[in-house]
């Protein structure tokens, strides 16, 4: 469930073309105080098989704050307030609630929390224009990271696509539609209240 909030510091860095610059990444982390998207995921294992699809919506507003809407083939919330994590199940009626720092680490999400100090954290390369966009490789320097790997895929309008490779090789692809930069959010966007009834889970 975790594993779509570690996307969410990189998402809607809609600059201009050659945006997948380690220069322009930087400037889009200084400039971008919040974002909205939809999104469309899919996750595959080491041989492409898919696992996984998932429709929804995203939210940020930094520093911190994060707003993660699944609404296709489950329901499922998960939200970032700036101190603690929330994720709510629908369907188990079931809320799990964690300190952001310690589920995030040192995750992209990281970033997110309010350090733009990104080559502490990750090895940063350009790629090049591969399938008509222009990709750039961000390699966590620590060892314990959720991810092996991230590539982060830029048209002219902006970013488009999305790619993190775990540690047991499966591969999380996300693209994005309806991009907002810099959009006003209300700040009770990024509350969440636990439903009535449902059990709370803290770690």
């Amino acid at each position: 469930m975790t594993r779509i909030i570690f996307t969410v510091i990189l998402l809607l860095a809609c600059v201009a073309a050659r945006a997948a610059s380690i220069e322009m990444l930087k400037a889009f982390l200084q400039q971008t105080t919040s974002g909205k998207a939809r999104f469309a995921q899919i996750i595959v294992d080491k041989n492409l098989k898919q696992l996984q699809q998932a429709t929804g919506t995203m939210l940020f507003a930094r520093p911190g704050k994060f707003r993660w809407e699944y609404d296709k083939p489950y329901e499922q919330t998960i939200v970032g307030d700036g101190a603690r994590l929330w994720i709510y199940d629908k369907d188990l009626n079931q809320v799990t609630v964690r300190k952001l720092d310690a589920a995030l680490g040192g995750s992209p999400a990281a970033l997110l929390a309010g350090s733009n100090e990104i080559d502490k954290i990750y090895n940063l390369t350009n790629l090049g224009s591969q399938e008509g966009l222009d990709w750039l490789e961000a390699v966590p320097k620590a060892k314990e990271n959720a991810f092996e790997r991230i590539r982060l895929g830029f048209s002219a309008s902006g970013l488009e696509a999305m790619e993190l490779r775990d540690q047991f090789g499966q591969t999380t692809v996300i693209k994005f539609a309806a991009v907002e930069r810099n959009p006003r959010l209300a700040p009770e966007l990024f509350k969440f209240t636990p439903p009535k009834g449902a059990d709370v889970i803290t770690d």
